[in-house]
């Protein structure tokens, strides 16, 4: 049982540290860790100049902090922090997100660009670090002929020595300091930073940007600089949230700590890395002090789940920095600073080593979770009543005319209007576990998942009545995941016409969650199973591979960003594509879920009355689903299904077996597959591109029994009017050929 929070908002290093030093020791199972983070992975700042420079691979310079999260046995949750109520001990997150609640909460969200006016839109700020990445590869292709790197500190040298070093002797680059190059540093590290500038020849210029125009730079006193790119790495600020929390700040608006890395303003509260000024101990903001701050704090942590007091941490007095500079590297340590190719080397295996070391880290194990001695069933399971109403009042409610009795005022059942004369009510539900830690992301897609079955009937939804289930917990806890699921399943529901009308909420060994919707169509436009006709184009409108991503994932496997891709396909809403199959004449249609793309499939076939012609190759995948499955990684209804479809298949022996088994990987919230009119494929495939679906021409349907033919070998495609290689049965006009053809 649940009964405390922890959640760390940021991927600074000393949370990165914090982590995985509690993969190794793990916090006892009564307590929840959250891990808060906007993307999946980051880069790794120290080697952002090496990737520059060309000389380190873009992702051995990846922290996955998605696998970090599952060693540590932390819940990841993909959102921004833009808030604090210390009081109500909420987080405030970006978008449309309930806060996060916690009972201590540590924060190492790093520091903010300290842009000038102009600077966000005309320059090109070195943060976030993976938006900056994409550019800058974008720039290597077309590089500017002149390139002004404004910042004099330990960032602008580094990204103006990478920068020569990867675009060569061409461009014309100058770096902007308010007072030369590195003032700070060691007179030695200055003095040899200022000779690679001059042999790398980069202009050193002198003076402090205070606005940006395209193409030029405002400085004070008056001049201006013309420029073709600006890289921006001119100093950093404190977040300015940070000012509306009401604790105490030190200067320059940074959370004030004492010397166990707590606020001096709330108990509740940690701060570390840039996020943090430790008033005992001052030191200059970098990397080396927030790494060491990462296991301190999170024994802290514990200590104070344990009702013991916090020990209070000392860093060092000097650190070592090193700085890339083209083929050398400078290393400075207080007062003394040196250049060589042998600092280079040093900075190589320190940056790889700390990138590595999140790689190496086991799988988390789940604990058993404690339980009460006696929880009962029945109705005696259900939410506390207070919670439900806690919850339901914070959910918004908006008007629907289409739902006279909904959630405003709870009642023992809903009321829907009729539908209108020539309309019927279609009807579907679905219910499963939860595939992800995040409930929020959870409610969106169970949300999504249960709308499925009403898009593919080309219905419209109206209303829909919840069915959760989660595990005991403290009230807070439980009142806040609750909230979190529904929210999260009303920014689904909702913007596709679908009420949250109500529903039942209780206790269950696991989070878990569906929808019984309520839609209405017009009886001849509703999209059956079995409206095939024979020599039709069969459109599927996103990837596979949901299954095989999320059954690796629990065991260990696959990437981060693999991961939270699939998470973010299975929160798509499926009826712009509905409408736009609708809309180019789709006699029958079906969402693809746990049967798989063949199984489902199967089902049109047989309702239909015909055969199809399907090319395996064609038939997309998620990124990481084929290395899942190649690996061994399956969906626990994968057997079921290959078994159920084995009989009707044929040609399958010549089929890459994790490419057969793709055809077959169950999928949550997957997408439309749908027979549409020869004619229309092509106009439909754009239209369901230009409204950012998937979509893939996988095959076509052929008088005949209810079998699949699989065509496996590239070599048996025909060849278009062009002479190149077309789909097969798919002529360059986008017209089927005969069926003898296949």
């Amino acid at each position: 049982m649940i009964e405390r929070e922890v959640v760390l908002a940021g991927s600074g290093a000393a949370h990165l540290a914090a982590l995985r030093h509690l993969a190794m020791r793990p916090l006892p199972p009564r307590i929840r860790l959250t891990f808060l983070v906007p993307e999946p992975e980051q880069p790794y700042s120290g080697m952002v100049p090496g990737v520059m420079a060309g000389r380190i691979r873009r992702d051995a310079a990846r922290v996955d902090l998605a696998a970090l999260a599952r060693a540590a046995g932390a819940r990841l949750v993909l959102g921004q922090a833009v808030g604090l109520d210390p009081a109500a001990r909420l987080l405030r997150l970006a978008g449309e997100r309930p806060p996060l609640r916690y009972d201590l909460l540590s924060l190492a969200i790093g520091a903010e660009p300290a842009l000038v006016p102009g600077a966000a839109e005309h320059a090109l700020p070195l943060k976030p670090l993976g938006r900056f990445l994409d550019v800058w590869v974008a720039l290597v292709a077309d590089p500017p002929q002149d390139l002004l790197v404004v910042g004099g500190g330990a960032a602008g040298v580094e990204v103006a020595l990478a920068a020569r070093a990867r675009l060569g002797s061409g461009p014309r680059i100058a770096l902007l300091a308010p007072t030369g190059p590195l003032p700070r540093l060691a007179a030695g590290a200055r003095r040899a930073a200022i000779r690679a500038l001059a042999a790398a020849r980069i202009e050193t210029l002198v003076g402090e940007a205070v606005a940006v125009e395209p193409q030029h730079l405002h400085l004070a006193g008056g001049r201006t600089l013309p420029f073709g790119v600006a890289l921006w790495a001119a100093g950093a600020v404190a977040p300015a949230w940070l000012a509306e929390t009401g604790l105490d700040l030190a200067e320059g608006g940074w959370l004030a700590a004492d010397a166990t890395l707590r606020s001096t303003g709330d108990p509740a509260v940690f701060a570390a890395g840039d996020a943090g000024a430790v008033l005992p101990h001052p030191r200059p903001r970098n990397g080396v002090y927030a790494v060491r701050q990462g296991v301190p704090l999170a024994e802290n942590l514990r200590r104070v789940l344990a009702g013991k007091a916090p020990r209070p941490f000392r860093p060092q007095r000097w650190h070592l920095s090193l700085l890339l500079a083209g083929e050398r590297a400078i290393a400075a340590k207080g007062p003394f600073g040196i250049a060589g190719r042998w600092a280079l080397r040093l900075k190589d295996r320190i940056d790889r080593d700390w990138v590595a070391s999140f790689a190496r880290l086991p799988p988390f194990m789940a604990r058993a979770m404690p339980q009460p001695a006696m929880r009962c069933a029945g109705c005696g399971a259900k939410v506390p009543p207070a919670v439900l109403a806690r919850v339901l009042a914070r959910l918004p409610h908006s008007p629907d005319t289409g739902v006279p009795l909904g959630l405003e005022a709870p009642d023992d059942a809903a009321l829907l209007a009729a539908p209108a004369p020539g309309r019927v009510l279609v009807q579907s539900v679905d219910h499963f576990r939860a595939p992800c830690d995040d409930p929020w992301v959870f409610g969106r897609i169970a949300a999504s998942h249960a709308l499925g079955d009403i898009a593919a009937m080309g219905g419209v939804p109206r209303a829909a009545l919840a069915i959760a289930g989660l595990p005991p917990a403290a009230e807070p806890v439980l009142e806040a995941d609750l909230l979190a699921m529904l929210a999260g399943a009303q920014s689904t529901l909702e913007p596709a016409g679908a009420r949250l009308a109500g529903g039942h909420s209780g206790e269950a060994a696991e989070a878990s969650l569906g929808f019984a919707v309520t839609g209405e169509v017009a009886p001849e436009l509703a999209l059956r199973r079995s409206g095939l006709r024979p020599g039709e184009a069969l459109i599927l409108t996103r990837p596979l591979g949901t299954g095989a991503i999320l059954a690796g994932w629990m065991r260990g496997f696959g990437r981060g960003r693999d991961w939270a891709a699939a998470l973010a396909t299975m929160q798509r809403d499926p009826f712009p594509a509905s409408r736009i199959l609708l809309a180019h004449g789709a006699t029958a249609a079906v969402d693809v879920t746990g049967f798989g793309l063949l199984g489902h499939l199967l089902e049109m076939l047989r309702a239909s009355g015909c055969s199809a012609l399907l090319d395996a190759d064609a038939v997309p995948a998620l990124d990481g689903a084929l290395a899942a499955l190649a690996a061994g990684f399956a969906s626990t209804l994968h057997p079921g299904n290959a078994e159920a479809c084995g009989p009707h298949l044929l040609d399958a022996d010549g089929i890459v077996p994790e490419r057969l088994a793709l055809l077959l990987d169950p999928q949550t919230a997957g997408g439309l597959l749908a027979g549409v009119p020869a004619r229309q494929a092509a106009a439909c495939l754009a239209a369901l591109r230009a409204a950012g679906e998937g979509p893939t021409l996988i095959g076509w349907t052929i008088a005949g029994p209810a079998q699949i033919a699989l065509q496996p070998d590239r070599s048996r495609r025909r060849s278009g009017p062009d002479g190149k290689h077309e789909r097969p049965g798919i002529d360059g006009a986008g017209e089927p050929l005969p069926a003898a053809a296949g």
